[in-house]
């Protein structure tokens, strides 16, 4: 529930633990992680990756860091790696897939969330015809937030993935994808070699994200970790936060969905056709708690909910986005329904 009365929409990472969670926490068994020997870490870290289908797994203080990781995993020297525009690792990680890698960027479109397969398709080709670089890696995201938080089904991924090369999933929003697709995430993950998940955004957990993938590019990742700065000592503190959430917050999540759903009827009743992913979702590819949608002047839109006490971020400019979590009840949407409904137009 909202603090002092702000309802606070701007993203799914702004949660608190619950007092379950915290008490978790505080009775976690903890060691020292560089060495193996967190029993927290290590049940998180199990848990994770049987939930994901893939052999191993391994906990990082962030998912920036879990993509980053899984780029140097793959991504070969003197290589393409291809990604949609606007996906996370492409726009959102302040550049570090250059600034740590020696491989090129090959940004395909992605509308709806989709990785234009023929355009991937053309840069595998060419790559094995000795034309341009060989493509070490592709890469997908699920749920997509830059198409408003669109769930990607597990036969959309599957045809990139036929493609051949290595696929990373940065599933952020991985379980909200699965929730909301009614299919395991095992079933998501399986067209990827690796899989990234956030234990910190919609599930609750207070820090952290987990990297799964075969057991020896997992122990090559541990490496990686520790020469970014990540391996950490007696983290189950913290770990046991995200186990908590993924034994207690997934199914929860299609409160999240409902809850942004009555917020997107606003949006589509005051400003038609706005809405990112839209049309995707009318042709049944759902969407999940994040509403992102156009709006000609989004400062006074953002500044009238502040006075409402509603706060609102933008994904880019003129986009307004909404993000539903654990803290916000159907009072709190209330409220924002009802500021949404007296904005100006």
């Amino acid at each position: 529930m909202a603090s002092r009365g702000v309802v606070d929409l701007r993203s799914d990472t702004l949660t608190q633990p619950t007092v379950p969670m915290r008490k978790a926490m505080a009775a976690a068994p903890v060691g020292d992680d560089r060495y193996g020997e967190d029993p927290t870490v290590n049940r998180l870290e199990q848990r994770f990756a049987e939930l994901a289908g893939k052999p191993a797994a391994v906990y990082v203080p962030s998912g920036t860091m879990g993509n980053q990781i899984a780029l140097r995993l793959h991504g070969a020297a003197g290589s393409n790696v291809v990604v949609g525009r606007r996906q996370h690792l492409m726009s959102y990680e302040s550049g570090a897939a250059g600034m740590n890698n020696a491989f090129q960027i090959y940004a395909v479109d992605d509308a709806g969330g989709v990785l234009d397969a023929d355009a991937a398709a053309e840069a595998v080709a060419a790559g094995n015809g000795g034309f341009w670089p060989p493509v070490s890696l592709i890469c997908l995201e699920n749920t997509h937030l830059a198409s408003g938080g669109l769930a990607v089904g597990a036969g959309e991924m599957a045809a990139v993935a036929a493609l051949g090369p290595p696929v990373h999933l940065d599933g952020a929003r991985l379980f909200n994808a699965a929730i909301a697709l009614g299919i395991p995430a095992a079933e998501l993950a399986k067209v990827a070699t690796t899989v990234m998940s956030c234990v910190s955004k919609g599930l609750g957990a207070p820090v952290g994200s987990l990297l799964a993938g075969p057991a020896d590019l997992v122990t090559e990742a541990r490496l990686h970790r520790r020469r970014l700065g990540g391996a950490m000592r007696q983290a189950g503190v913290i770990a046991a936060g995200g186990l908590f959430a993924l034994e207690h917050h997934v199914d929860r999540l299609a409160d999240d969905h409902a809850r942004a759903q009555r917020l997107g009827d606003v949006v589509a009743e005051r400003w038609p056709g706005t809405r990112l992913g839209e049309a995707e979702a009318a042709c049944g590819r759902p969407h999940t708690n994040v509403v992102a949608f156009r709006h000609p002047d989004a400062p006074a839109l953002l500044d009238h909910l502040d006075q409402a006490g509603i706060r609102a971020g933008l994904l880019a400019p003129g986009i307004v986005r909404f993000v539903t979590h654990l803290d916000v009840d159907d009072t709190d949407i209330d409220r924002a329904v009802a500021a949404l409904s007296s904005a100006p137009d």
